[in-house]
């Protein structure tokens, strides 16, 4: 809180200048690990022949706590949402459009190569930091629809999820109790990032410096998107040869 006229100015900008560090490393670890698969979950995948549940929920968590892509995109998405009803329901469209793709996606085969995928995914990024600066009213007066945005961005990630899982060859068999398990470890991972994001941000909106660097912290999201837009299309270029 804000005591004294000494510390009024200090607190805030060291705060928010921690949170630009932090947000600039997060930006720099989501290039090297978005959407990846460690060597064990790869050796996991490739042997398991049945019905595992447990470790397909620590996966699903786990992969979304390490997705750094889609972490961003939640951040830029709550960053302005202030009442808890508000945030639910962009979450809840959100989690609604990746678990449609993640799931069909894997069942119906639905192959899309992964680097254009996570290209768009980190377009979602860029789209999401430029709204929130207020770029869609400012260059072209007019504002896109927010919730059915946050919804087709879901789908794209959530194909992302479906198009790494498609790189092994799992069972037929039951596969699609081992995708729910998957899915529900995905949202368990998501409602705790969430959870840490918003304790954050409500942390921090009690101080000026939330407003005073909302232009930069937005815009070291169309960076970060920026940065795995390009990253992404880099791969699929060099692969295209």
């Amino acid at each position: 809180m804000l005591n004294s006229g000494t510390t009024k100015y200090i607190n805030p900008v060291r705060f928010s200048t921690s949170l630009t560090v932090i947000a600039l490393t997060l930006l720099c670890i989501s290039v090297a690990v978005a959407h990846g698969v460690d060597a064990n979950t790869m050796q996991f995948l490739q042997a398991n022949q049945g019905v595992a549940l447990g470790p397909f929920m620590y996966i699903g968590a786990k992969h979304m706590l390490t997705g750094y892509d889609h972490l961003l995109f939640l951040l830029g998405v709550v960053f302005f949402l202030f009442r808890t009803r508000d945030i639910l329901i962009y979450v809840s469209l959100f989690t609604l459009g990746h678990s449609l793709t993640l799931f069909f996606g894997v069942l119906d085969n639905l192959s899309v190569n992964a680097y254009l995928i996570d290209a768009i995914i980190g377009l979602s990024v860029v789209y999401k930091g430029f709204d929130n600066l207020g770029g869609f009213q400012r260059l072209f007066a007019r504002q896109p629809n927010t919730k059915i945005a946050v919804l087709i961005f879901g789908l794209f990630h959530g194909l992302g999820l479906a198009t790494k899982l498609q790189d092994f060859d799992l069972p037929q068999q039951d596969l699609w109790k081992n995708l729910l398990a998957f899915n529900v470890g995905v949202e368990i991972g998501q409602f705790l990032a969430l959870l840490f994001i918003v304790i954050l941000l409500n942390f921090w909106r009690r101080f000026n410096s939330y407003l005073s660097f909302a232009v930069l912290t937005n815009t070291l999201l169309m960076a970060a998107g920026l940065v795995l837009f390009g990253y992404q299309m880099t791969g699929y270029l060099g692969n295209a040869q």
